[in-house]
């Protein structure tokens, strides 16, 4: 059942109908899915929930429009739910953080389940806890767990996929360029050099592919900037610039600041800003 619900197709908010609709399960039905675990042997609203999901989880066909504003509005459209949701989470995470900030900041200690929970998101994103005291990886949490500007997730996507439709995109539901490094975790580029062993890696979902590039930016060193940016904007109570946020990822691409440009070109045209929250 918990495998089930933690299928990578399901965005959070079928998982939450899911658990909903599951109630209404005979105990001769739950029987036989857990003897066959197939959609087939579901409820036909919930088996409806779970194929709705897998179908809009699809990479469109961006490729058969002719127009080019009409394939815009439905790459944005498309990738604008799973983005949101995410950011969603994110903030549902940041909300257990924030009582816990006061606490720390006020120099008293967390309760043990407040503890754990602590390090429980430290692992989530990939924070090592053992050698900071509790207002050290609080303070460290807040600035990693926040949300990513809509109109700036948007416009790397666009600029990574091409759209859309870039072979890593298509084949591995890749849309924001993200490397690996174990042979066969991905897809190799064509042009890769002779002594290079990155591949472009494949994911099995788009929102597995929207979940990774958040915690990459999240977590990673090469985004600090980023993350020092966006805390200060919290920090002077000012609602989240994507196009100022862009310039802390120089590192995101060899072309460097001519990178950050295009970002900010993407978003400036498309008018990207007016989809963003504080």
């Amino acid at each position: 059942m918990n495998d089930f619900l933690r299928h990578p197709r399901l965005s959070w908010l079928a998982r939450g109908t899911l658990v909903a609709a599951l109630g209404a399960f005979t105990f001769t039905a739950w029987a036989q899915y857990r003897q066959s675990p197939q959609i087939s042997v579901l409820p036909d609203f919930v088996a409806e929930i779970v194929e709705e999901e897998a179908a809009v989880s699809e990479l469109p066909d961006f490729e058969s429009y002719v127009d080019t504003k009409a394939r815009k509005d439905a790459f944005f459209n498309f990738l604008t739910r799973f983005v949101e949701s995410e950011n969603q989470r994110i903030l549902q995470t940041r909300a257990i953080l924030e009582p816990m900030w006061e606490v720390a900041n006020s120099g008293q200690r967390l309760s043990d389940i407040e503890y754990l929970t602590l390090l429980d998101i430290a692992e989530e994103y990939r924070l090592d806890a053992a050698e900071l005291s509790e207002r050290q990886v609080v303070t460290e949490l807040m600035e990693r767990v926040d949300i990513i500007p809509t109109s700036l997730v948007l416009a790397q996507a666009a600029n990574e996929s091409a759209w859309g439709m870039s072979r890593f995109a298509r084949e591995g539901n890749n849309i924001f360029g993200q490397w690996c490094f174990e042979a066969g975790c991905g897809l190799v580029p064509a042009r890769r050099g002779q002594n290079a062993t990155h591949e472009v890696k494949a994911f099995a979902s788009i929102e597995e592919s929207v979940n990774s590039y958040f915690l990459n930016l999240n977590t990673n060193s090469n985004y600090q900037d980023m993350r020092e940016m966006r805390a200060q904007m919290r920090e002077q109570n000012r609602p989240l610039d994507s196009l100022v946020l862009a310039r802390g990822l120089t590192r995101y691409s060899q072309r460097g600041m001519a990178y950050v440009s295009e970002l900010q070109d993407i978003i400036r045209v498309n008018r990207l800003g007016a989809l963003d929250r504080s």
